[in-house]
């Protein structure tokens, strides 16, 4: 009986020291310390894949080229939206971008439900901008802009046939020639570029996708010219604020009077006190400078000033003349079409006229006259004093600047390598003629007027 008591005794003590245990061990977290709960991610909370800034779940996707004499009507009744919808949409697209400027050659993309009809409508005037249709219960019209990526980049070479094609040849966007037209207007004369000119370029370039898209800002530059250099150094003073661009001393580039009234051309006929008249068949005084460029190219007034004059004259055809101030005027003779009226105040660069043969001229240029004190003087033998140089408190900014972009250039070795058109010539092709049947095309003819630089 006694040995039963013992046994029972040990028995229930053996229950109370296994359940104390349990208790104690239980309250431990026996986790590695190296080993992190991963909570779970539901499906929701994952980021949607967007296109244009919209989901694309549940959306098939077809993204397409507007063809000629295609409307956005024509596409969208594709889509299952009526007429009614579709002018609507017109009505509220006016204040964001009109409908009638939607135009062949640029892509749209439609958002298509299960059942085929357009949820969205997005079409892209451009690289950078897009303008999106919401086409679903409430029509909305609203316009957005793609990533724009800024990569700094640089090029170097020499020129054969002309600038436009040396930069295309050197793997840089032509386009730059146009910055470099405008950087160096007051400095250079870009219509007596020379075989073996060269140039250095430290510049912006825009990517959108990793696509280029063309060359944002030229941030410095040195174009050898005639066996002298010009640099040129993009400098702001204040932040926010436009910039200009100085040599390396400082002075500013810009001067009172731009050295031609267009961008792109080439001098047919200059300033001289005798000259065959081709229409007239004598010998005459020639008081102006005659620039050859396509019909339509845009004529610029050279400096500030008040339109005097914008009529038609016999001779003269279609002109504009500006007096900038007590000392210079200048005129622009046969013009196609007169930009600007008498009395209107003008600024340097403005577009006041465009190229054409109005008057007495055998084809398209404009001939430029210069005058100084009421006398008719040659425009290209004018010397003007540069504009204000930079200000001593910001000399410091600008020579960090300056010794950054002078490096930079200082590493840039030429590499010439001959384009299409540089080889067209080379081998006794009239590069002219050979793109007269094609100067029509309004994007040809500003490529073909750039090869003149």
């Amino acid at each position: 009986m006694t040995l039963k008591k013992n046994v029972l005794a040990l028995l229930g003590l053996a229950v109370i020291v296994l359940g104390a245990s349990f208790i104690i061990f239980s309250s431990f977290n026996f986790t590695p310390d190296n080993v992190s709960s991963i909570p779970e991610t539901s499906e929701s909370e994952l980021e949607p894949e967007l296109l244009y800034g919209l989901t694309i779940d549940g959306y098939d996707i077809e993204t397409n080229t507007i063809g000629r004499n295609e409307f956005l009507s024509d596409i969208l009744q594709r889509y299952q939206v009526d007429l009614p919808t579709i002018s609507i949409l017109a009505g509220k697209s006016k204040s964001v971008f009109d409908v009638r400027k939607i135009g062949a050659g640029h892509d749209y993309t439609i958002f298509m439900d299960e059942s085929g009809k357009a949820d969205y409508f997005v079409y892209q005037p451009n690289a950078v901008d897009y303008v999106v249709y919401d086409l679903r219960d409430s029509i909305n019209v609203y316009m957005d802009k793609k990533e724009v990526d800024t990569r700094i980049e640089t090029v170097a070479g020499v020129i054969g046939s002309s600038l436009y094609e040396a930069l295309q040849a050197n793997g840089a966007n032509p386009d730059l020639a146009v910055q470099l037209a405008e950087i160096y207007g007051w400095a250079v004369n870009f219509y007596r570029i020379n075989k073996g000119d060269w140039f250095k370029l430290v510049y912006e370039r825009k990517y959108v996708e990793g696509n280029p898209i063309g060359p944002g800002r030229i941030q410095s530059a040195i174009f050898g010219h005639s066996g002298k250099e010009y640099q040129a150094y993009y400098f702001e003073w204040e932040d926010g604020k436009p910039g200009a661009y100085y040599d390396e001393n400082g002075k500013s580039l810009r001067r009172t009077f731009l050295k031609a009234p267009l961008k792109f051309s080439r001098i047919s006929s200059r300033y001289t006190m005798r000259r065959f008249h081709p229409v007239q068949r004598v010998w005459k005084a020639h008081l102006g400078t005659d620039f050859a460029a396509p019909h339509g190219t845009p004529i610029v007034a050279t400096a500030n000033g008040v339109v005097t004059a914008s009529s038609y004259a016999g001779g003269n055809g279609n002109y504009v003349k500006i007096k900038h101030d007590n000392v210079y005027e200048t005129q622009y003779l046969h013009m196609s079409k007169r930009a600007v009226k008498k009395g209107q105040r003008v600024s340097q660069g403005q577009v006041i006229g465009y190229v054409g043969s109005t008057g007495l001229a055998t084809g398209p240029h404009v001939c430029y006259r210069f005058w100084k004190h009421g006398k008719q003087v040659d425009a290209l033998s004018q010397i003007f004093p540069p504009s204000e140089p930079i200000n001593d408190k910001h000399r410091v900014a600008f020579e960090r600047i300056l010794n950054t972009h002078q490096q930079s250039l200082a590493t840039l070795d030429f590499e010439k390598k001959q384009s299409n058109l540089e080889l067209f010539g080379s081998l006794g092709f009239d590069i002219e003629r050979l793109f007269e049947p094609i100067a029509s095309n309004s994007r040809i003819l500003e490529g073909f007027s750039a090869q003149m630089l």
